[in-house]
């Protein structure tokens, strides 16, 4: 068992991403706000969370499973992916039953500006 520290948090690309989706979902918002008052404030911050919460639930999958193989890597990775898109068609679901007054245009350029910003994300080297 190694003594060797652990890197700090940031160092993990789930967290950089998370962050800057966080930090692009409040640049939406206030786009948002800005163009369609308060319930586009909301529907482009909902928009990104849909990214943000699903990115979560793949990193705690992917980090609980602990595959000790390649094949068990590759297994894992592809039940976080398919829960990471199970939970952004439940909570894009949920969003557009539910909150009456969404603003559609603001709430899909959250979702879109946090897709594309988690790409961008994973380029960047700490």
């Amino acid at each position: 068992m190694s003594s060797a520290p652990r890197p700090s948090p940031q160092r993990y690309p789930a967290a950089r991403i998370a962050l800057w989706q966080v930090l692009a979902s409040a640049v939406v918002a206030s786009l948002g706000g800005w163009w369609a008052g308060w319930h586009g404030a909301v529907s482009g911050l909902l928009g990104g969370l849909v990214n943000v919460s699903a990115g979560v639930v793949f990193a705690m999958l992917v980090w609980l499973g602990r595959p000790a193989s390649p094949a068990a890597t590759v297994s894992t990775m592809i039940r976080a992916e398919a829960a990471k898109i199970a939970v952004i068609v439940l909570q894009i679901w949920f969003v557009l039953t539910s909150y009456r007054e969404v603003v559609h245009g603001a709430f899909l350029a959250g979702f879109i500006v946090t897709v594309l910003v988690s790409q961008a994300a994973i380029l960047i080297r700490d």
